[in-house]
């Protein structure tokens, strides 16, 4: 019995440390900050592709050989991809907006008010604990159950951004950068060949004039036979190839953060804040069946 008394005494005394000190606060505003970076950084990288994306969709490359002309549009193919990444972005902008609700609740819970009546209330419970005359009274298991809702108020925001941010660490950080890492690229990648149909597209209209003469001369027969050897010259269709590829890879990776951080920001809180919901209502039970029993 008395080692009962002994172990629920140390936790509160545990808890008002915790509460006074502020320790998980500092560390749990780290972790948000840093999650927020993240989300915002990985958000800023999906714009910047949608941007060079939209960019390669908008280019023309014209063809023209032997006087016919034929305008290509190699950048359609990342269509796909970016209504994925506009779909990507929104889902990202939810998951900073969610991460910075995170930490204006973790200023508001830890603020000195929150954490005063906090001490107030462990103090009646500790009461409870040692006070044999007032076990028993309808009113203190009334104070025990306010007692543990702002415990979970001062505290419920700290630990489920700790323990989100352990599971991060453990399972999902390392994908996650590499996946952001790999869209850098992509957007790199995308960029040049942007440049390269630019250059292209550039060459083509300078020389259009100088060429026409020539052309005119060409017959049907010389322009059927040198097309295919024309089109391997300038490369479009290398470049339409690595369009895809690259498409590919980034649909992959944006999938992936997709998964990432609705599990971060939505997933793993949720289930954090159950759990830890669930622990505080079996401590209310027991707690109140110890003061009816006076134990």
């Amino acid at each position: 019995m008395e080692s009962g008394k002994l172990l629920r005494t140390a936790l509160i005394v545990v808890i008002a440390i915790a509460a006074i000190s502020g320790t998980t606060d500092s560390v749990s505003e780290r972790y948000a900050e840093q999650a927020l970076t993240r989300a915002l950084a990985t958000f800023t990288v999906a714009r910047t592709l949608n941007g060079v994306i939209s960019v390669a969709q908008g280019t023309e490359v014209a063809v023209e050989p032997g006087g016919v002309g034929v305008i290509l549009t190699p950048g359609q193919v990342l269509d796909p991809v970016n209504d994925l990444i506009e779909r990507f972005s929104s889902v990202m902008l939810i998951a900073a907006s969610s991460l910075g609700l995170q930490l204006v609740l973790l200023k508001i819970t830890s603020s000195w008010v929150v954490t005063a009546l906090l001490i107030a209330a462990l103090c009646v419970w500790l009461a409870t604990v040692w006070m044999q005359g007032i076990q028993g009274n309808r009113y203190v298991a009334m104070a025990l159950r306010f007692s543990l809702m702002l415990v979970f108020v001062r505290f419920a925001i700290p630990v489920v951004i700790i323990c989100t941010n352990f599971l991060f660490s453990a399972f999902l950080q390392e994908d996650q950068e590499s996946a952001t890492a790999a869209l850098e690229g992509t957007s790199v990648k995308i960029e040049e060949i942007n440049t390269n149909f630019d250059s292209q597209t550039s060459a083509d209209s300078a020389s259009e004039s100088a060429d026409i003469p020539s052309r005119i001369k060409r017959s049907t027969q010389e322009w059927l036979s040198g097309v295919g050897d024309w089109f391997g010259s300038i490369g479009v269709s290398a470049k339409m190839e690595q369009l895809k590829e690259n498409a590919s890879a980034a649909t992959s990776h944006i999938v992936n953060l997709i998964a990432i951080f609705v599990l971060q920001t939505i997933l793993f809180p949720l289930v954090f804040l159950w759990i830890f919901v669930e622990i505080l209502k079996n401590a209310a039970t027991q707690s109140i069946s110890r003061i009816g029993t006076g134990s």
